[in-house]
């Protein structure tokens, strides 16, 4: 296994949905559910984010070995795996705190971000309105949002929500799957 590691963090929607669709990515190490983007003081709660006073959106943080999967084949996953064309909102979920989000951690990985949106001009109807900003602070998520859908596969939004995202990644992305 490689030392070079790299780290990425994105936002589309509920934490709790990128977070199981990225974990199932081969070279995909750590995924942790956390908040980025705000401007209020402080470590934010899970309420506070979901009040939309924060300024924070719902992320995570994904640590991978680039030599398993490059930081081009995750954020097109990411891209596709949600619908990066509605401002602050996923489903039922709106609100800044839900926007789609792209919080980059060096110039590499800016114009890598930049090459994969000019790969999807005319895949979507609407135009693409990922926000794209450098890292400023990641705050973690409180224990109980932390690998919520394996933990949670019952609930009613992990049936609803999630597993349909999920057989959507088995079905665009099987070669970038890990062994289940």
């Amino acid at each position: 296994m490689t030392m070079n590691k790299e780290v990425a963090t994105f936002g589309g929607g509920c934490f709790w949905c990128i977070e199981a669709v990225v974990q199932r990515l081969k070279g995909v190490e750590l995924v942790v559910s956390g908040y980025s983007g705000g401007n209020a003081p402080g470590h934010p709660t899970y309420r506070e984010v979901c009040s939309g006073r924060t300024g924070h959106a719902e992320v995570i943080q994904v640590h991978f070995d680039p030599e398993i999967i490059s930081c081009h084949d995750l954020i097109m996953v990411f891209m596709t795996s949600h619908d990066p064309t509605t401002l602050n909102r996923q489903g039922a979920d709106r609100g800044t705190q839900y926007r789609s989000v792209i919080y980059y951690h060096n110039e590499e990985q800016k114009a890598i971000i930049g090459e994969v949106f000019q790969k999807l001009v005319g895949v979507y109807p609407d135009p693409i309105v990922t926000e794209v900003s450098p890292l400023d602070v990641f705050y973690q998520a409180e224990e109980d949002h932390q690998n919520y859908y394996n933990e949670h596969k019952e609930v009613g939004y992990c049936r609803v929500v999630i597993a349909p995202k999920l057989a959507k990644l088995r079905q665009m992305y099987a070669d970038h799957l890990k062994e289940q």
